[in-house]
C-alpha cells in the first residue's frame, strides 16, 4: 500500500464489483460447472483414454462443498503429447500441464502429486472457463479438440501398438 488520498471512485467501484460477485457467484458456478461437465462428457463419449486430472472426478458438488473450481479443467488424452495438441489447436487459448509449470517441458509436479503418471502428465491440456464463456464456444472447442486428438493419434506409433493389444508397460525400451 502507498500513502496518499484514497481514490474514492475506485473504492466505490471495487465495492460494487464485490456486491455483484456475491450475488452472481452461485449462478456463475452452476453454469460453469454445467459447461465443464458437458465438455468432459463429450470427450469421454467421442474418445477413449481420456482422464480428468483432479482431486475429485465428480463436478456435481455444490459451491459450498466444492474442492475444485469447475472452470479449470485439466484433461489428459493418452498417446497424445500435450504440446502437440496445443499446436494443433493454436487458435484456442489453452495451456499444457498445470498453471504452476505451463512454461516448462517437465511433467507438472502438481499433476504428479495428484497421482497422475508421467505419460499422462505430458498429455494434459488445461481448459479455462469463466463467466463470459458461452456454450457455443464449448461445443466448438470440444469438436476441434476431438478432431485434433484423433488426427494426432493416427500419427502415434504408441496408439497403434495399444490398438493392436500391446501393453506398453511390458515393453523393455532401450535407452
Amino acid at each position: 500500500l502507498r500513502s496518499g488520498t484514497v481514490p474514492t471512485p475506485l473504492v466505490v467501484g471495487l465495492g460494487k464489483a464485490a456486491e455483484i460477485s456475491k450475488t452472481e457467484m452461485k449462478k456463475d458456478f452452476l453454469r460453469i460447472r454445467k459447461m465443464a461437465n458437458q465438455l468432459l462428457e463429450y470427450f469421454r463419449k467421442k474418445l477413449k483414454d481420456v482422464t480428468k486430472n483432479s482431486v475429485e472426478d465428480n463436478l456435481e458438488s455444490d459451491i459450498e462443498n466444492a474442492k475444485v473450481y469447475p472452470g479449470c479443467l485439466n484433461i489428459s488424452f493418452s498417446y497424445v503429447e500435450g504440446e502437440g495438441l496445443l499446436m494443433s489447436l493454436k487458435n484456442i487459448a489453452l495451456s499444457s500441464g498445470s498453471a504452476c509449470t505451463s512454461s516448462s517441458l517437465e511433467p507438472s509436479f502438481v499433476l504428479r502429486a495428484l497421482g497422475t503418471d508421467e505419460d499422462l502428465a505430458h498429455s494434459s491440456i488445461r481448459f479455462g472457463m469463466g463467466r463470459f464463456t458461452t456454450e457455443k464456444e464449448i461445443k466448438e472447442i470440444a469438436k476441434k479438440t476431438v478432431d485434433s486428438v484423433k488426427n494426432l493419434r493416427k500419427m502415434s506409433p504408441l496408439y497403434e501398438m495399444v490398438k493392436e493389444g500391446i501393453d506398453l508397460k511390458t515393453i523393455n525400451w532401450t535407452e
